[in-house]
């Protein structure tokens, strides 16, 4: 722990052999930086997610439903995405399934709920 903390991470992860997510009490947690935005609701994390004998880069936040880029806000909700999170860290909590190869996980970032950033897709 002392040497991740002298890193710079905030606490220590334990990897999960199982999920490929880490433990911290009963809630699945680990800190990826994402690498990509897709759209307004879909982004991928370098590195990539295991879970459930699945594996993947690509992750759908919990929260909210941004448009599609084609339609109507679709490319504001992809630039707000981008602006806040590409190239930042953040954290996956409790994962619910895998939809079309996207862990759908709560994030986190910067200990905020990401869903509570896009109040209007909510």
């Amino acid at each position: 722990m002392e040497i991740l903390q002298t890193l710079g991470i905030p606490f220590a992860l334990l990897a999960d052999q199982d999920t490929g997510l880490s433990k911290k009490g009963d809630a699945n947690m680990a800190l990826f930086t994402v690498s990509t935005v897709i759209d307004g609701d879909t982004f991928e994390v370098s590195g990539g997610w295991k879970w459930k004998g699945q594996n993947g880069s690509r992750v759908r936040p919990t929260g909210y439903d941004a448009p599609e880029l084609h339609e109507y806000g679709g490319q504001a909700a992809n630039e707000k995405l981008a602006r806040l999170i590409l190239g930042q860290q953040v954290e996956l909590r409790a994962a619910h399934r895998v939809d079309r190869g996207r862990l759908v996980s709560d994030v986190y970032y910067n200990g905020k709920y990401l869903a509570d950033y896009f109040p209007e897709y909510q």
